[in-house]
């Protein structure tokens, strides 16, 4: 495999777990949260810090009609979430020009042209089932809504930098439910669709 494979997920339903087993089973690198460490160093942040505006939008607290701008004002600063949107932009190409590796999230699919792209759902009742084993004694109806929360998240995020819909099938080359198949169905799918393209 010579290219890179990015991950899209909706939240518990597997998408990391995935790209790890696709890390191991290809022998390539795996990226995910080592990208908020690459990200943290280069910005010349703490990972505590840079958390706060990894996989944010930024937010305009007032309306530009409640005051007036010169090229001096702080309105014109980029906002940090751009800046750890860009840098993570930078690393993500830097990587992928070290060779083939799995990048999960971050709009890596929109950020790289010639990438594998995957798209990993469940249902969520699935997904619920997944992470209460993760995090047993914790509430299912909590459960529920922190997915629905990253889910909308995720979402915004991805529209905002890319102007794409996430999650539409027609921006990913496989998309896969790793409910009705499991991971170990997806990994032996994603090797096939793999071998296919070699």
């Amino acid at each position: 495999m010579e290219r890179v494979i990015t991950i899209s997920r909706e939240f518990g339903s597997g998408g990391r777990e995935l790209g790890k087993l696709l890390a191991k089973g290809l022998e390539i690198p795996f990226y995910d949260k080592e990208l908020i460490a690459l990200t943290a160093e280069e910005c010349g942040m703490t990972e505590e810090s840079l958390l706060r505006y990894d996989e944010r939008i930024p937010v305009i607290k007032e309306s530009l009609e409640q005051q007036i701008y010169t090229p001096f004002s702080n309105y014109y600063e980029i906002p940090m979430s751009d800046q750890v949107f860009l840098t993570q932009t930078r690393i993500i190409r830097k990587l992928a020009d070290q060779g083939p590796c799995i990048i999960v999230g971050r709009c890596a699919d929109r950020v790289l042209e010639d990438s594998v792209n995957l798209y990993i759902y469940a249902g969520i009742e699935e997904r619920i089932r997944r992470l209460n084993t993760l995090n047993t004694g914790v509430d299912p109806k909590e459960i529920e809504q922190r997915i629905r929360d990253m889910d909308r998240k995720r979402k915004d995020y991805y529209q905002y930098y890319t102007g794409c819909e996430w999650g539409k099938a027609q921006n990913y080359h496989l998309c896969l439910d790793s409910g009705l198949i499991g991971l170990e169905g997806c990994y032996g799918t994603v090797m096939e669709y793999l071998k296919s393209l070699s």
